[in-house]
């Protein structure tokens, strides 16, 4: 049955605008995204089968251009459409952080490194340069690694403090296994950027570790 056929209440577009957008499932989102379906599939069925096929949304929006257009009812037209759809939802979260306070809001905080790197699949290690009222300079992705590990170099962080002013700097990166736990390494490394950043007079005020759930804060668990 095509999904206008459905009953009001339960079709995804008119789901979304009476109830709002985080009522609706993954493959109800994704429909609406998709649009149509195929020949004797509704859009949602043809979701649902996506979402099976990638083993979950957050595959699916991390996939590259060759494993997203291998999806049955993909091709480059639906992924450069999602490519920009992702874009700007960073751009959408970093214009906020850019005009608020960054540290009045700790779960806006985690919104923005969600989007900026949960649907990484390699470890990204990236730094919040914030000024003396701990807003956003700016953000920026330092070092690069495997799926399992990424080397972090204080000095490099020292050195991208001073050259962008910064007051204050908040710590991110991201576990590709989804698990956010901080690991041994994860605190040490905090230890000695805190160490090297007292140097020159900036404070280190959190690091995040972004998975698939909530983005875990190694001050709310008193390791910074």
């Amino acid at each position: 049955m095509s999904i206008k056929h459905w009953p009001e209440q339960e079709r995804p577009r008119e789901k979304l605008i009476h109830q709002g957008a985080s009522a609706l499932t993954d493959a109800e989102l994704l429909a609406i995204f998709l649009r149509t379906g195929t020949q004797g599939i509704s859009a949602v069925e043809l979701a649902r089968q996506v979402l099976t096929q990638f083993g979950g949304l957050r595959s699916l929006l991390s996939a590259s251009r060759e494993e997203f257009c291998k999806g049955f009812g993909l091709g480059d037209a639906k992924y450069t459409q999602l490519q920009a759809v992702l874009e700007m939802s960073k751009r959408h979260l970093k214009e906020q952080l850019v005009r608020e306070t960054v540290f009045t809001d700790a779960e806006h905080v985690r919104s923005y490194l969600s989007s900026q790197l949960r649907h990484s699949q390699r470890e990204v290690f990236a730094v919040l340069f914030l000024d003396t009222q701990h807003r956003l300079i700016r953000y920026q992705e330092l070092f690069f690694g495997t799926i399992d590990a990424a080397a972090v170099y204080p000095r490099e962080v020292v050195k991208a403090a001073l050259q962008n002013n910064a007051a204050a700097v908040i710590l991110a990166h991201n576990h590709p296994s989804g698990v956010a736990e901080p690991s041994h390494a994860d605190i040490s490394i905090t230890a000695k950027i805190k160490d090297a950043l007292m140097l020159i007079d900036v404070r280190l005020l959190d690091h995040f570790i972004v998975g698939d759930a909530t983005p875990v804060s190694l001050a709310e668990r008193g390791l910074v």
